[in-house]
């Protein structure tokens, strides 16, 4: 079974995340999507991607098991920079990239969100940042995209106390462009995905291509620097507690961590 079903519509393409049961993000995931813009790069005739996820979840966040697999700070600051940059080229990409969220975006379900360039969101989802609840932050841009789009004063809340937010919420911070009813959701989204495919391949690339430019120097020197704490923290007593109290589905007890 592939882990992101693939659909071409006309002139749009859905891909679809399908790892029950929490559509968790790994290593393999990466490197399927990252095979499918490729695909999609060499179809000329597609003008707009759709990502959404199958069952209950978009994507409830990266998969902890394969983290506990590595060993060594360079290993987890290697795997930030390079999800980094596979979501730094959806965010650059030549045609837009819209996040259709139902049930839970969640850490790295939600920075991944947060790189394509427009997100419907269901009433009902849950948005957040939960790593430090595990003694590690985020690692794949969230520090930098989440403050840019909802603003430093809500980034610092949602990310220092790990809680989510609403779909409603999410909407209301700027998270999210629209919010719709649960059962509207894949309706609403390719609605507007028809609108954009509407429009000439010239327009959807120029306009692609220029609104990038009003990203500042201190984006990408800020992701730099979220990589190089993702892995350093990995190796903390801290996380090594959270990591292991999520397994055991317990509270962590980060007293003098």
């Amino acid at each position: 079974m592939d882990k992101i079903a693939y659909d071409v519509k006309e002139e749009m393409a859905i891909l679809s995340l399908n790892n029950p049961t929490a559509n968790a993000l790994s290593s393999y995931i990466f490197n399927h999507l990252s095979s499918l813009l490729d695909k999609i790069e060499q179809n000329s005739q597609i003008k707009v991607v759709i990502i959404k996820g199958e069952g209950r979840f978009f994507s409830a966040g990266a998969d902890i098991k394969e983290f506990t697999s590595l060993q060594q700070s360079s290993q987890f600051k290697e795997m930030a920079e390079q999800t980094q940059e596979l979501f730094n080229r959806i965010e650059h990409f030549h045609i837009p990239v819209i996040a259709a969220i139902h049930g839970a975006a969640l850490g790295g379900g939600l920075e991944l969100a947060m790189a394509c360039h427009i997100r419907y969101v269901a009433e009902s989802a849950k948005l957040g940042m939960p790593e430090t609840t595990l003694g590690i932050i985020p690692g794949f841009a969230g520090t930098q995209r989440l403050p840019r789009i909802v603003g430093t004063a809500k980034a610092y809340e949602m990310i220092l106390t790990g809680e989510p937010i609403s779909g409603k919420e999410a909407y209301t911070y700027g998270l999210a462009n629209h919010v719709v009813g649960d059962d509207e959701l894949m309706e609403k989204t390719m609605e507007l995905a028809e609108k954009i495919a509407g429009k000439s391949m010239l327009s959807i690339e120029k306009v692609m291509e220029l609104i990038p430019y009003t990203q500042s120097e201190k984006f990408r020197e800020g992701v730099k620097a979220e990589a190089d704490a993702f892995g350093s923290i990995f190796a903390s007593e801290g996380a090594k507690e959270g990591v292991q109290a999520f397994m055991e589905k317990r509270k962590p007890n980060f007293k003098n961590k």
